[in-house]
């Protein structure tokens, strides 16, 4: 009895100290990602966080070593209603949760508050969507993206707008949100660089929550413009296309990124006409690398029964880009892998990723789109 006693404690040791060698070499790495979950644009933030859970899931199934270890990825998803106060709190609730990066925001208006909580607690964030350029231009070391910014997007439409529509009364609207009334400026630089003056530039304010726009657009009418821009999202346009065909307004319709949704065409229902509507998404891919993307929808359809809305393919992008910096590094820890990360080359399904020394993407891609039969259709893809 005394000789069983004792082997029992020493079979518990062993299996104890087996145990404790197997978790040792496992590494768990928290991946934060933070979207508008609810809300107007909820189909928009839920695009975003499927995209991140793919790349988490492709990651857990593929093992990948970290430092010699075996990294076990955990996503820790926050929805910030595209709300800025919201956004913060979620951002402080991540740094609380001591995560090892960030993805996110997808709004500019959330996007650069929150940068600040993250670069004080020196955890990196990749956002995969925001475009205003004070988000890379506050000095934060932490701070990347992996679209092109506003100045690149909205310059490229207005030029788009003078060069090939040939635009000579222009409407401008925005949201007055850090992205809507970042993206609608920098249209605007773009247009009058090409020879149009103010007085042929008439601008207008509606907000993010907004969904009658009678007024604004009574007051456009009387400019007969033949373009309209709008500087917000597609939860917006589509009700904004339905009061101007409403009101007679024959207008081409164009936008950023933010109105460039597959959904938009739901939401502005029989109003929009074939290549009426010209918008522009940050990101875009040419020739030998449309097979990445086209194979990287087909997979997302698979997994979640959804289309790409937008963002997704950015979001898996920047979880990837991420955790190469990490195995770079050999190490999860954010001041370990920051500096890999700023220097990165990486092979996305949505081009080529490296950042300048702001944090912005090099030679970032825009992709010009229309719309016909309510399905989006690609114009060109220019940088």
């Amino acid at each position: 009895m005394q000789f069983k006693t004792k082997l029992i404690p020493l079979a518990g040791a062993i299996a104890f100290a087996f145990a404790g060698a197997a978790s040792a070499q496992e590494l768990v790495v928290k991946i934060g990602h933070v979207g508008p979950i609810s809300g107007a644009i909820a189909h928009l933030g839920k695009d975003n966080e499927n995209g991140a859970r793919m790349a988490i899931d492709e990651l857990n199934a593929k093992g990948v070593m970290i430092g010699g270890k075996k990294a076990k990825f955990e996503l820790l998803a926050e929805d910030d209603g595209a709300d800025p106060k919201q956004g913060t709190a979620a951002a402080q609730k991540l740094v609380d949760a001591k995560v090892n990066g960030v993805i996110g925001h997808l709004n500019s208006g959330t996007t650069i508050p929150a940068s600040k909580i993250y670069f004080d607690a020196g955890i990196p964030q990749i956002s995969p969507s925001a475009t205003n350029p004070k988000y890379t231009q506050q000095g934060f070391k932490t701070a990347f993206r992996v679209v092109a910014n506003d100045g690149q997007l909205g310059g490229t439409l207005g030029r788009y707008a003078v060069q090939i529509n040939k635009a000579k009364v222009i409407a401008v609207i925005d949201d007055r949100t850090a992205y809507g009334q970042g993206v609608a400026d920098e249209f605007i630089k773009g247009v009058k660089s090409k020879g149009i003056p103010d007085g042929q530039i008439v601008r207008q304010f509606t907000n993010d929550k907004a969904t009658d726009f009678n007024a604004i657009l009574t007051s456009i009418k009387s400019k007969n413009p033949d373009t309209v821009f709008f500087g917000g999202m597609d939860a917006v346009a589509g009700p904004m296309l339905r009061q101007m065909k409403a009101l007679g307004i024959n207008a081409k319709f164009m936008g950023g990124d933010g109105i460039c949704s597959e959904a938009l065409a739901k939401l502005a229902g029989d109003a929009m006409g074939d290549n009426q509507v010209v918008c522009a998404e940050a990101g875009g891919v040419e020739d030998t690398q449309k097979k990445g993307m086209e194979d990287f929808r087909a997979a997302f359809k698979k997994k979640f029964n959804a289309d790409v809305q937008i963002y997704a393919p950015y979001v898996y992008d920047a979880v990837m880009v991420m955790v190469e910096a990490m195995k770079k590094a050999g190490s999860a820890e954010p001041a370990k892998y920051l500096p890999e990360l700023a220097k990165i080359k990486h092979q996305g399904v949505t081009g080529n990723i490296a950042f300048d020394d702001k944090g912005d993407i090099k030679e970032g891609t825009l992709t010009l789109y229309t719309y016909k039969g309510g399905k989006r259709e690609v114009v060109t893809v220019t940088k």
